[in-house]
């Protein structure tokens, strides 16, 4: 028996490294490399993350409201390495401020997301496409109130 069959590293399978990817040393701090193996987190979960957050946001929503649907923001993200850059359209409430609502969602989607992957968000593009109507006022009875009605045009009588 040689000395090398003793040590705990000869009953091991050799490892494998991946080939390093172009542009990146390999020897360059990977959060997600880890002894056991490599954590991807998908563009299309971070783009969900992102509709996400816009639609936790206050005076935030989505676009293109159907009756009986829900309403989500529209994302697109594109994730190099660590680096996130979101693009997001939504709608604001009227007649609630567009630049703070736009503030607003960019924290939170960059809170969100760098809080749930890690990442680190480089920038947020945010287009107000729509302005929504604000929700009807509920009545006691958890019903949303009628619109009240406009008086009727009536017309005057006379040359006047």
């Amino acid at each position: 028996m040689t000395s090398a069959s003793l040590s705990p590293q000869a009953d091991l399978p050799p490892t494998v490294e991946p080939p390093p990817r172009p542009g990146r040393s390999p020897d360059a701090g990977d959060p997600y490399r880890g002894e056991r193996g490599h954590t991807k987190i998908a563009e299309k979960a971070v783009a969900r993350i992102v509709t996400r957050a816009v639609g936790e946001t206050e005076d935030a929503g989505g676009l293109g409201r159907k009756k009986g649907q829900g309403r989500a923001a529209r994302t697109d993200v594109d994730v190099a390495g660590t680096v996130v850059t979101a693009r997001v359209r939504m709608s604001v409430v009227y007649p609630e401020p567009v630049r703070e609502v736009s503030e607003r969602v960019r924290e939170h989607v960059r809170e969100r997301v760098e809080a749930l992957t890690g990442f680190t968000v480089r920038q947020v593009d945010i287009e107000v496409a729509e302005l929504e109507r604000p929700p009807a006022p509920r009545s006691r009875r958890g019903r949303r109130d009628a619109p009240v009605p406009h008086a009727p045009h009536v017309p005057r009588q006379g040359g006047e």
